[in-house]
């Protein structure tokens, strides 16, 4: 389970994978005196404690199959057994330095591509010898996105039917210019709201992207 980490807005998020669910609510509501009420929405489950604790879980591959409302425990285990379902996912991560792609079921990749490019970064000079280097750095980034978008459209596209869903992971920026790119537009439709945060593209990254992928994404705020 990765370490919580700080969220715009205030609070923290925590990655809890669904095999571990369940003992970690049964955790949080020991450590706030038990819980007050569950609400449920299509995207998100939020457990508010005795304490005035909240622990909003982010429901991936939604909608959860629960009206909503506010009800009690059984809707964290409706959210348990939504995010135990296997699933075949679409993984593709990109920074403007490179991108690592691929297909995963389970939490493990069956097939991938990786690539890295050389965009250098920021130059510290000035005037006309910055103004180059800036020129250059363009496009080095220009064509690593279209190297990461040509991978994408031979490996992913042919299979998209195949798959339950597309997670998405890496720079935000690099992301969003690739989805300029109308040859994807339908693999960046199924896009899941949650990016994930990763380093470097590499087929480690990838393949430790395929087991965050399926987890739960809790969001705590203290009472």
């Amino acid at each position: 389970m990765a370490k919580p980490r700080q969220v715009a807005g205030g609070g923290r998020a925590v990655e809890v994978p669904p095999d571990r669910l369940a003992g970690w609510f049964d955790r949080f509501c020991a450590r706030h005196e038990g819980a007050e009420t569950t609400e449920v929405a299509e995207r998100a489950v939020r457990v508010v404690a005795v304490d005035g604790a909240t622990a909003t879980a982010t429901v991936s591959f939604g909608p959860l199959e629960a009206p909503p409302g506010t009800f009690d425990g059984l809707v964290v285990d409706a959210l348990l057994a939504h995010a135990l379902v296997p699933r075949r996912i679409a993984l593709v991560l990109v920074r403007l330095g490179g991108h690592s792609i691929g297909i995963a079921r389970g939490g493990r990749v069956e097939l991938s591509r990786t690539d890295r490019h050389l965009v250098q970064g920021r130059s510290a000079a000035g005037g006309w010898s910055q103004q180059r280097f800036a020129r250059r750095r363009v496009g080095q980034a220009r064509h690593a996105l279209e190297d990461a978008a040509k991978d994408v459209f031979e490996v992913l596209l042919p299979r998209l039917s195949e798959v339950d869903a597309v997670v998405l992971g890496g720079d935000r920026r690099a992301l969003a210019a690739l989805a300029q790119n109308r040859r994807l537009a339908p693999l960046f439709a199924r896009a899941e709201p949650r990016v994930l945060e990763v380093g470097e593209p590499s087929r480690a990254v990838l393949e430790e992207a395929a087991v965050r992928a399926l987890s739960v994404q809790v969001t705590l705020h203290d009472g």
